[in-house]
């Protein structure tokens, strides 16, 4: 089994890759068909906000062991120009790129823990992890 693996996010393709990552990870640990789709959503989402606004950055993914609870943790990193106002990014229907605004909100809500930071000029770093049941 992979222990950790990293797409670095370019282009369109690149998301592909990591949504394959995700999937095939969620799927070795145990993931059921539906919580599998869901890490592999939010993936989705994770990197393609990557290409589309920071232009550069990696997605994460490893399995987590919590005191014998099995996990699968990822990790959206950009360099990019950062959130300006993280609490309207994550309100559901905030967009800047003109599509549905389910973004980030739609991230958390899929998984079972979200935490992010951002810095304007500096970027974005988002940790989101999905805990098998």
């Amino acid at each position: 089994m992979r222990t950790q693996s990293c797409i670095k996010i370019k282009n369109e393709w690149n998301i592909v890759q990591a949504r394959q990552l995700g999937r095939d990870l969620s799927k070795q640990l145990g993931f059921q068909t539906v919580d599998q789709a869901r890490i592999t959503t939010a993936i989705s989402e994770l990197a393609r906000n990557i290409y589309l606004y920071a232009n550069d950055g990696f997605i994460k993914v490893e399995p987590i062991n919590d005191m014998g609870k099995l996990g699968l943790k990822v990790v959206s990193s950009d360099k990019g120009p950062g959130i300006k106002d993280v609490r309207k990014a994550m309100e559901d229907g905030y967009t800047t790129s003109g599509g549905l605004g389910a973004g980030l909100p739609g991230v958390k809500r899929l998984m079972d823990e979200f935490k992010i930071h951002s810095q304007e000029g500096v970027g974005t770093e988002i940790v989101a992890i999905k805990w098998l049941r």
